[in-house]
């Protein structure tokens, strides 16, 4: 966490721990410190404060609007569309609501991870109520066309003229902290932020749920959150996020290209040092801070271990992600085959980050790959 952001956050920790549903002084300081977040929040997405709804997690914001939309708009129709290649907080949920009575398509995409606005035009039919594309893919870095599908999904309604409003646009964002989160631009109705990618606390989601949009909520309770999410507000969380937020857009130009630049000499240097490495995810359309690798006979999670020796963290989308023997949905959608996927290995990068950490990590890795291939059964 930013030490600003802590900072931020301190008061409402300690003697500014009021319930900001109550109506005495204390509660009321607390409530104006979560109204001044969203406005804070709700300038810097170009919309209006009512549209930003605070939830305990990214995954709950995920669910809020997937099934809260989807429930909202069974009168209208039970078809849902989205990609194959969602963080789980997603594509779970999607997963869930086929089980129940709802028509799920699962968009294609291509070997980058990239989805067709051409094929989520072609997905979309008059049941159709909501589409999720996320923004950036959160395992490979692949950035999405997201401006391009919404606006299709824009034509449709414009054709579709009916009160309905929909069929409604959701983005999951969470990977996306170096991107353009202008909601107006980006054309979505609505969008999950998760600060603890931008150096903000954990245990705190933010939804952006463009007015008009039909939604209801999921956890039945209260009417916090413009009813939409019940139970007493995470007041320095909130907090917490706003300041994340806004520091992250203060210097997110200079910040995106720095690190861009360290990404792509680990990614030369990978390729360079490693024979029979591949990169995966768009070489170009990719988010600054993620680089992500399969490597042909070396295993994902033995990679992880031992790089976790040299005081490296790391991830992959194989084995260890999940506690279970299958390669990574992303990988899979993308046609990498099963073998290759279970190699796999993602490196992300910070605003800390320095070119040191860059060259330990080139160093380190190169043995690691040939100590593996060499235990490896032929």
């Amino acid at each position: 966490m930013d030490p600003q952001v802590l900072e931020a956050m301190l008061p409402y920790l300690k003697e500014n721990f009021g319930n900001a549903s109550s109506l005495h002084s204390w509660g009321q300081e607390a409530r104006a410190a979560v109204d001044q977040a969203r406005g804070q929040i709700s300038q810097i997405l170009n919309c209006q404060p009512q549209e930003i709804i605070f939830t305990g997690t990214t995954t709950e914001a995920d669910n809020l609007a997937l099934v809260g939309v989807a429930k909202a708009s069974l009168f209208k129709g039970n078809h849902l569309v989205t990609s194959p290649i969602e963080h789980h907080g997603a594509l779970d949920v999607f997963e869930a609501l086929s089980k129940n009575g709802f028509e799920v398509t699962y968009l294609s995409v291509d070997e980058y991870g990239l989805v067709d606005p051409a094929e989520v035009e072609k997905s979309l039919k008059e049941t159709t109520t909501l589409v999720n594309v996320m923004y950036a893919n959160n395992e490979v870095g692949t950035i999405e066309p997201l401006r391009e599908s919404g606006s299709k999904i824009k034509n449709l309604k414009l054709k579709m003229r009916n009160s309905f409003g929909g069929p409604f646009f959701h983005t999951d964002a969470a990977a996306a902290k170096y991107l353009d989160l202008d909601v107006q631009k980006l054309g979505v109705d609505l969008m999950t932020l998760g600060p603890h990618k931008f150096y903000g606390p954990k245990g705190i989601g933010i939804l952006y749920v463009r007015e008009g949009t039909k939604i209801e909520s999921v956890i039945k309770g209260g009417a916090h959150e413009y009813g939409l999410r019940p139970g007493t507000e995470n007041v320095p969380a909130i907090v917490g996020a706003a300041k994340a937020l806004e520091l992250l857009e203060e210097d997110k130009q200079p910040d995106a290209e720095r690190i861009a630049a360290l990404r792509d000499k680990l990614i030369d240097g990978v390729l360079q040092k490693i024979p029979n490495s591949h990169l995966t995810g768009h070489p170009k359309k990719r988010v600054p801070d993620i680089a992500s690798f399969v490597f042909e006979g070396a295993e994902g999670e033995s990679i992880l271990l031992l790089l976790n020796e040299e005081g490296i963290a790391a991830s992959s989308g194989s084995a260890c992600t999940s506690g279970l023997l299958k390669p990574s949905h992303v990988l899979t959608a993308m046609g990498i085959s099963p073998e290759l996927s279970h190699g796999s290995l993602r490196l992300s990068l910070g605003k800390d980050t320095t070119e040191e950490e860059i060259d330990h990590v080139l160093e380190k890795l190169p043995p690691i790959i040939e100590r593996l291939r060499k235990m490896a059964p032929k």
